[in-house]
């Protein structure tokens, strides 16, 4: 079985302070939880950012100074920018940390009710447009699904040449309107995807180690971090995203997956470092 590759989502766009003290806003802070992650063996960070406030932000300028810190830190890392950025924001907003041309960035493949009136957007016109933006610049789509149709969406784009073979999907599971986080929900959508494809899975709050473990022993890989779930166990924050990394470290080791280092991520996803 293939090296595991372990994602960190060290903040996302919504996931406060209030909740967990730890969540990351300012750059220092960013960079702190992406050494933490990094260190203790995360290839990937998934990256959101935001102002010193708290405020989510899809601004090029501040995922420059938040990158070249992380960078300064943690040369070998893999940055992965999100394009979904926070509900509410334009195609414009949320595509501008392509133009920094990453490595990867996630491409979000379906509308999804988030809860409330909580509505996160992607029609087809825009996952088509968002695709061809980010493969005319050499950008890996890390194609999201929080459905099956978000699979069946990618696989159609996959034929029209939109979507380059092979693709990469992210299943995120447990979040309000889309797909629960029961084995059969990973099983049924790792079953959904075109051989020779990559994965990663991603379990929301109570979901997320569970989901990992699952990924683990199936031969995927594995996202931990702020963004899904701020607890290290029932009723305890995490003190970091170290912390959460280093929880899926442990289980893999028990598991008997080795864990990739940044070169070897990029090996298995068909990645070509930047400058």
């Amino acid at each position: 079985m293939e090296k595991l590759i372990i994602t960190a989502c060290i903040c996302g766009a919504e996931v406060t302070k209030a909740q967990n003290p730890a969540v990351p806003y300012t750059v220092e802070e960013i960079v702190r939880e992406a050494k933490s992650a990094r260190e203790a063996g995360a290839s990937i960070i998934h990256l959101h950012v935001r102002e010193d406030d708290g405020t989510p932000t899809q601004s090029a300028e501040r995922f420059k100074v938040c990158i070249d810190a992380i960078k300064k830190e943690c040369p070998d890392v893999i940055i992965q920018p999100s394009t979904g950025g926070a509900t509410g924001m334009t195609n414009d907003e949320r595509l501008q940390p392509i133009a920094l041309n990453p490595e990867m960035a996630t491409l979000d493949c379906g509308t999804c009710n988030f809860g409330g009136d909580e509505i996160f957007i992607n029609t087809e016109n825009m996952i088509i447009d968002f695709a061809k933006k980010m493969t005319a610049k050499g950008i890996k789509p890390e194609v999201e699904c929080f459905d099956k149709g978000m699979i069946d969406t990618a696989i159609r784009l996959n034929r029209k040449g939109i979507i380059p073979s092979p693709m990469h999907f992210d299943f995120v599971l447990g979040v309000n309107g889309g797909i629960s986080a029961e084995a059969r929900d990973l099983v049924f959508m790792v079953g959904s995807i075109p051989q020779g494809s990559t994965w990663t899975a991603a379990g929301i709050g109570k979901a997320q180690f569970p989901i990992a473990a699952l990924a683990i022993i199936m031969g995927g890989h594995v996202r931990v971090g702020f963004e899904d779930n701020i607890y290290i166990e029932k009723g305890a924050l995490a003190k970091s995203n170290g912390e959460l990394v280093e929880k899926a470290v442990r289980m893999a080791k028990e598991l008997g997956r080795k864990i990739a280092t940044p070169a070897e991520a990029r090996a298995i996803l068909g990645l070509k470092t930047r400058s």
